[in-house]
């Protein structure tokens, strides 16, 4: 299939509804809007002002900043300008930061709101042009509304050919130094496409961009969603404001990851107790008054298919939110896949817990080592100059995804885990850690964990509390101490912890044991706690506090 770019189906909603608004951005508790048409225009004039730089073409260009709607308009004009787009996660460490602009070799990065000023500052080397968005930023050398009042809309814009780099975007690193992954026009259109028709996206629909537009996910699912289907785009001005701004947005699609659903859920039980929510669920027309309440107080009134992805969201999570009317089709994909290559869309009750079935872009099977294999117009052809990593990547022409799974009878692909994070226990029985930190996530007590045992006689598992944890400590322990027996009473007995081990710090990207996705960095969480689990601890209840 012949397939546009972003440029391409800019133009097309610019000849059909130029004047229909189209970006969404909230500044200081006021909206601003763009136009399909002024989005066209600013997005001429940055172009415009970054020819005027001389970059060779396919110069690498970066973007490092929480979404806003400058974030999409200097994407469409470095396509524009005949450049590669390369996102930087805006939460990214220095280290991460000066790797990805010396590997890509940058010449230029716009720059905009951001967590660590500090960080990021140090991070761009001075010979790397800074262009500051609209917003409080660190230092730059150029400005996007001088670019603006300076520049003339560039006429003779590039239009990119299908078979050409899009952007390289790096992955978040959480087994080792981040990696480049060129994706091609076809590749993110493919999967776009692909979204927009197994999601029924209309172009009247309205999502939300607040997840990371470094990640490909909100890359492709929403911006590329955006570009094929003419839908409007609401950004969130701050955490402080997100639900307002949700509110104000009333999407129609609401796409959102594992631990944000956890947090939401979390925050509901604050407000009425688990028991009693039930009991209310379960009364009839109260429950559907219930329900529909606690939807519209999270600006969710107005959706009609909700998303999660980027980590498994844990089953009993999934039937919770069913009862309230919120079926979270659960989702699947790779940077190197371009985002969504496998869903359950839309939601069948009879697959939750799985990853659904591959969109009509890819094709998915296991090898014989039940590790998933995929190939399709949405999959990329390897890592920006990275041959080591090449070598292991493809076989026969399928990429390996590193994800061991199973196909259910409807037809479902499983994911029971990474194959590199399987370790041994010093019985000699292998450990798969994913879906038993997926068990202990379900616990509103705990936010993060991580299973390890390399080793030892039985597996264990590090976490980290929740802001909703119980306060008392005694009360605490009883409850850690019940949901590591619920947990092991649905595990063979080799994958039975051993003991929780409740560490005091919380796990950052600050601190290295989180990825900018806020992933788990497995190896970096077990050089930091790996000298004091051992096979002698034997705490009363399996609890340990450090």
């Amino acid at each position: 299939m012949a397939y546009q770019s972003n440029v391409e189906y800019l133009l097309h909603h610019v000849t059909q509804q130029k004047e229909h608004v189209y970006l969404h951005q909230p500044v200081e508790g006021q909206w601003q809007t763009f136009t399909w048409g002024e989005v066209e225009q600013q997005a001429r004039k940055i172009a415009a002002a970054i020819k005027s730089q001389n970059y060779p073409a396919k110069s690498r260009i970066g973007i490092l900043s929480k979404n806003c709607a400058q974030w999409f308009i200097a994407d469409l004009a470095i396509m524009m300008a005949d450049m590669v787009s390369v996102p930087i996660f805006f939460n990214a460490n220095e280290k991460s930061i000066s790797h990805i602009i010396k590997h890509s070799e940058l010449k230029a990065i716009f720059v905009g709101k951001l967590d660590e000023l500090e960080s990021s500052n140090a991070g761009i080397p001075e010979d790397v042009l800074r262009i500051s968005f609209p917003y409080p930023t660190i230092p730059a050398n150029a400005n996007w509304q001088e670019w603006l009042n300076e520049f003339e809309p560039l006429d003779d814009i590039y239009l990119p050919k299908a078979e050409e780099n899009a952007t390289i975007i790096y992955t978040s690193g959480s087994t080792g130094v981040p990696k480049g992954v060129p994706l091609t026009h076809a590749n993110i259109m493919s999967a776009a496409v692909c979204a927009v028709d197994e999601m029924k996206v209309k172009s009247t629909d309205r999502f939300m961009s607040y997840l990371p537009l470094a990640h490909i996910t909100e890359r492709s699912l929403i911006e590329g969603v955006s570009m094929v289907s003419g839908c409007s785009i609401y950004f969130v001005e701050s955490l402080d404001t997100f639900i307002d701004n949700v509110k104000h947005a009333k999407p129609t699609r609401f796409i959102s990851v594992p631990r944000l659903w956890l947090k939401f859920q979390s925050e509901i039980l604050a407000k009425i107790p688990q028991r009693k929510l039930e009991f209310l669920l379960k009364v009839p027309f109260v429950g559907q008054l219930i329900s529909k309440k606690i939807r519209k107080n999270l600006g969710f009134e107005c959706v009609e298919r909700f998303g999660s992805g980027s980590a498994p969201t844990p089953p009993s999570v999934i039937h919770w939110y069913q009862k309230l009317g919120i079926c979270l089709e659960e989702g699947w994909g790779m940077s190197e896949t371009s985002g969504l290559s496998c869903g359950n869309n839309p939601f069948s009750e009879q697959d939750i817990g799985t990853i659904g079935r591959p969109l009509s872009c890819v094709e998915m099977k296991l090898s014989d080592e039940d590790e998933i294999l995929i190939r399709g117009e949405a999959v990329f052809s390897g890592y920006y100059l990275n041959p080591e990593a090449d070598e292991n990547a493809f076989a026969d022409g399928w990429f390996r995804t590193g994800d061991r799974g199973e196909v259910t009878d409807t037809g479902a692909f499983k994911i029971i885990g990474r194959l590199k994070e399987e370790f041994k226990t010093s019985k000699g029985k292998y450990v798969t850690p994913a879906p038993i930190e997926g068990k202990l996530c379900a616990s509103s007590n705990i936010e993060l964990a991580c299973v390890t045992g390399a080793g030892l006689k039985q597996p264990v598992a590090l976490i980290v509390l929740a802001e909703s944890a119980n306060s008392n400590k005694e009360g605490l322990a009883t409850e850690l101490s019940q949901t590591l027996a619920e947990v092991n009473n649905t595990l063979e007995r080799h994958q039975h912890l051993d003991y929780l081990y409740v560490c005091k710090d919380i796990w950052t990207i600050e601190n290295g044991l989180l990825t900018p996705t806020l992933k788990i960095k497995r190896g970096s969480i077990e050089d930091k706690y790996g000298a004091i689990l051992t096979d002698d601890l034997t705490p009363a209840g399996g609890v340990i506090f450090e």
